[in-house]
């Protein structure tokens, strides 16, 4: 092998005869044009030697030398070792039967290409039809998101407007109501003057004007402490109406910052998406030996990694903007629960918005009950120590009278009308303290379930629905007058 190393043998194949004298070498050259040439070369190279098959035929001395030749048909046929191994391992083929078999494979890898390339176009037609629809739909996303959102600037827009003229008004009437108090002090010191000029007068016009300026003097006192009171009640109205505005601002910019960020991350998606078909796209195109067409992919790989990582920094943004926003609603909680507790006296459940106890069981549905089995002073005995022990059943957290059932499609929790408490109150004292009842443990569940103690809530009762601050604070702006005529 290191010998003929330049003529590129594969494999030599060494057979002994049985004196060990002579041996017959069988060298095996690569199955192609190119080991046939080499082959040819080594033939021809022993041929100028003089060591070629007509000198080991024509010479009967042999011995010290080598002599070689390329096997052909009649070393195919021959008869001993060379013949019988030629005719077990190898196949006798002539120039044109290897043309015509070379010929037979080319035009079979030609049919089976083209086939690979047709399918290879539908693949791409495919693809190229469903990335026209998703672009054809993403288009149309686009432009009905920014309608939306152009909607929802110009309704947040009238909306400031509005909160700033209502703003205007409350400012407007209250300078109007301390102009007409400072009007009655002026008059009332104008009075007084002119009782201290008649005090020269008779001692019983004396005595009368005394007990009139007495009495002025307390309506003065009088309207001094109001004007007080009221100034304190202006500013604490003023620093809630402030309060309020201070956090819508904030909630809208939260709210306007979290669509900017939503439309950059739809936006950084709809790319994704593009590139992701683009590669697709490229896969299918091209040959995996076309330098062009890698490195073209190799491009839009980075592109999408880029994006995919853009894509993780907005995840991360939105993350702090929602915890910003759950900090706004523990602000806004915070402040409903100091509006609740300072307001209870000023909003009553006589009027439109006032305070109502959630899980508290209305009292009036036992009073109705009772009456009609009872005496009147009976009846009220007996409708508060019913009352009581529903109040007390409410709060006991192992009486969950619920069950869930399918409605639509969604699960849902609904009161359990075959609860055996329930069943016999229904049958006991009918619809009446049953709905109440059951209203009450309904608000319970919903305000209060761990705790299974009543809570106050700010409540519209015209609308019977939960108030919102808008709502309770313009109740008390609007009723500035009759709060100042009270005082």
């Amino acid at each position: 092998m290191k010998r003929f190393s330049k003529y590129k043998p594969e494999v030599v194949e060494i057979s002994w005869d049985d004196q060990k004298t002579t041996a017959q070498a069988l060298v095996r050259f690569n199955n192609d044009w190119t080991g046939f040439k080499d082959a040819m070369e080594f033939e021809k190279a022993f041929e100028a030697s003089h060591h070629s098959k007509r000198e080991w035929v024509s010479s009967d001395n042999h011995s010290g030398s080598i002599y070689a030749w390329l096997a052909r048909s009649n070393d195919f046929q021959s008869q001993g070792p060379l013949g019988d191994y030629l005719r077990k391992n190898r196949e006798l083929k002539t120039i044109s039967d290897l043309v015509k078999e070379a010929v037979q494979t080319r035009n079979k890898t030609l049919v089976e290409l083209a086939s690979e390339i047709d399918m290879r176009n539908e693949n791409i037609d495919d693809l190229q039809i469903k990335y026209n629809q998703k672009t054809m739909s993403l288009s149309r996303m686009l432009e009905e998101k920014d309608s939306l959102h152009t909607a929802f600037l110009d309704e947040t827009r009238k909306m400031q407007r509005l909160a700033r003229e209502h703003v205007k008004r409350v400012l407007d009437e209250q300078e109007k109501l301390n102009a007409d108090l400072d009007e009655r002090r002026k008059k009332l010191d104008s009075w007084s003057k002119e009782l201290n000029k008649r005090e020269a007068l008779t001692e019983r016009e004396k005595q009368k004007l005394d007990e009139e300026k007495r009495k002025n003097d307390l309506q003065n006192n009088s309207l001094q402490m109001a004007s007080i009171e009221q100034k304190k009640a202006d500013e604490s109205v003023l620093r809630l109406v402030e309060e309020q505005q201070r956090e819508k601002e904030e909630a809208l910019k939260k709210v306007l910052e979290l669509e900017r960020q939503l439309d950059a991350k739809q936006k950084l998606e709809m790319e994704i998406e593009e590139l992701k078909g683009k590669l697709q796209v490229m896969k299918h195109l091209g040959d995996e030996d076309d330098a062009a067409v890698q490195e073209k992919i190799k491009k839009l790989n980075n592109d999408l990694q880029s994006k995919m990582e853009e894509m993780d920094d907005m995840e991360n943004l939105n993350q702090t903007l929602v915890v910003k926003e759950r900090q706004s609603n523990d602000e806004l909680q915070e402040a409903r629960k100091e509006l609740i507790k300072g307001l209870q006296d000023m909003l009553s459940g006589r009027t439109n918005i006032g305070v109502k106890r959630m899980g508290e069981i209305d009292m009036k549905a036992f009073h109705d009950a009772c009456k009609e089995k009872f005496e009147n002073e009976e009846a009220q005995i007996k409708a508060s120590e019913l009352c009581t022990l529903w109040q007390d059943k409410l709060k006991n957290p192992e009486w969950h009278p619920m069950k869930v059932v399918l409605v639509d499609g969604d699960h849902k929790e609904m009161i359990n009308e075959d609860d055996e408490l329930l069943k016999n109150l229904k049958a006991e004292w009918g619809n009446g303290i049953f709905d109440a009842v059951v209203t009450a443990f309904k608000e319970m569940n919903e305000y209060n379930p761990s705790g299974r103690y009543v809570v106050n809530e700010l409540w519209n009762f015209k609308d019977n629905r939960k108030a919102t601050l808008k709502e309770v604070i313009s109740y008390i702006l609007k009723n500035l007058k009759s709060l100042k005529r009270k005082r």
